[in-house]
């Protein structure tokens, strides 16, 4: 029984990796549910690493910093047919020197990282949107941690704060015409390819594991569940929301075993 609904659903996802991306995991599922699944990768290098491991999706390219590519992108996907999905798996920051207190950031690094990582949303979605089914889904990865100072994260959880602002002013706007709706899954920290090139991020995830109401880490599949909910017909009562998926992780920061760590007893004490 098709109880999700997505047997023969056409859908987009932007962002794989590797096998340790979200996106990667949201195909997985998608094709386990006879889904169609076509890739949108960042450059033809990343298209000839992973097109053998995404065979037999089709998988294109698209920069989101240049708009002559997501024009072209949608002008590629329009011979396929209706979209009935958007997966908007996209984030970049440059943290090649190191963390710095946010008062320190680069204006060239900010912007960049809100075009990448927040605009090209909007961008994607617009230059789609003649093509996206009557009741498609468009589902974007942000965070849980928005309203947290985490130094860890740098200036990246602004622009994911951003991020999910956008998605409500989108599934405002696209309703006026349509019924496509958008939404955003709120994921505690990762184990991916992406986190680990954070400075001091392993702190904060071994951190998260233990602030969890399970003592173990999210796994990066069970952010792509939610995902894969958010894009079938099941969730057609949910838009303009942002899903938290972090294990109860985040009204767990005065957990007991915590505290008595924090002040020298240790496990047990």
């Amino acid at each position: 029984m098709d109880f999700l609904g997505l047997t023969g659903k056409r859908i987009v996802v932007t962002g794989v990796a590797n096998k340790k991306s979200v996106a990667w995991h949201v195909h997985r599922q998608l094709r386990e549910c006879g889904a169609e699944v076509i890739h949108v990768v960042r450059s033809d290098a990343r298209k000839a690493q992973l097109e053998s491991l995404l065979a037999p999706a089709p998988v294109f390219t698209c920069d989101v910093e240049h708009q002559d590519e997501i024009d072209a992108l949608a002008t590629h996907l329009a011979p396929l047919g209706p979209i009935d999905g958007l997966v908007h798996s996209i984030a970049f920051a440059n943290y090649s020197s190191g963390m710095r207190p946010f008062d320190e950031t680069a204006r060239h690094d900010f912007l960049q990282a809100v075009d990448i990582s927040c605009f090209s949303l909007v961008a994607l979605a617009r230059a789609l949107k003649p093509q996206l089914a009557p009741n498609a889904s468009v589902v974007t990865i942000s965070i849980s941690s928005t309203t947290l100072a985490t130094e860890s994260y740098g200036y990246m959880a602004p622009i994911k704060a951003a991020l999910d602002s956008t998605v409500v002013f989108l599934a405002k706007s696209f309703s006026t015409t349509t019924k496509v709706r958008f939404n955003a899954i709120k994921a505690g920290p990762l184990k991916t390819s992406a986190s680990a090139g954070i400075p001091g991020y392993l702190d904060n995830y071994l951190y998260a594991e233990a602030a969890t109401l399970r003592h173990a880490a999210l796994k990066t599949e069970e952010v792509a569940s939610a995902a894969v909910f958010l894009l079938s017909p099941r969730s057609s009562g949910i838009n303009g929301q942002g899903l938290v998926v972090d294990a109860g992780m985040g009204f767990n920061f005065f957990d007991s075993e915590i505290v008595r760590r924090f002040n020298g007893g240790g496990p047990g004490a």
